[in-house]
């Protein structure tokens, strides 16, 4: 399975029409009807239910289309750590943070960390302490800022003042911390 054929399936998706899809692409419709039959027998499941003029997304499309922007958004993320000068402290770090509380405290410690480091960018997710942990375990985020009980077995963590937890996994954290301490 290619990068490519998976920007074709969601450009398929979204446009419900693989003509339109093909002239998004700048490529022939036969081609794309082509790779998109391939893809579904690399799979062995049907992707699309087929009418006249649209073209809709099977329960085992909207997997795949979950999964394809993952696997397209952690390719471009893992692009973007790599071409980082190791002379400049400059990345972009992915945190969560739980809504309303978390997220005033969260944009106070970022400013102040923005001031001292302002060629790192903050990509910021706002949901539940249970999603939150599991986009850090899925490699969505770097860390996240939680009002729930963590395993303290499972991150590393600290404990704010007024109770609560920065959570990171921990082979995120060592990246992390390789980029904020060049100097």
């Amino acid at each position: 399975m290619e990068l490519r054929i998976l920007k074709y399936f969601l450009m398929v998706a979204k446009e419900e029409n693989i003509t339109k899809a093909a002239k998004s692409l700048y490529i022939t419709q036969p081609t794309l009807s082509r790779q998109l039959a391939q893809l579904e027998e690399e799979l062995g499941v049907k992707l699309f239910t087929r009418s006249n003029h649209k073209i809709l997304l099977t329960e085992d499309g909207k997997f795949l289309q979950r999964r394809a922007r993952e696997i397209l958004y952690l390719t471009e993320k893992t692009k973007k750590e790599l071409s980082y000068d190791n002379e400049i402290v400059a990345g972009e770090i992915s945190i969560g943070c739980g809504e309303f509380l978390g997220m005033n405290e969260l944009s106070k410690l970022l400013s102040e960390f923005q001031e001292k480091y302002p060629n790192v960018k903050f990509d910021i997710y706002s949901g539940t302490a249970e999603d939150i942990i599991y986009r850090i375990e899925h490699g969505f985020l770097d860390m996240g800022l939680v009002f729930d009980y963590i395993n303290k077995e499972k991150y590393k963590f600290i404990r704010l003042k007024n109770g609560d937890f920065w959570l990171e996994k921990t082979i995120n954290w060592l990246q992390i911390n390789l980029f904020i301490q060049k100097k």
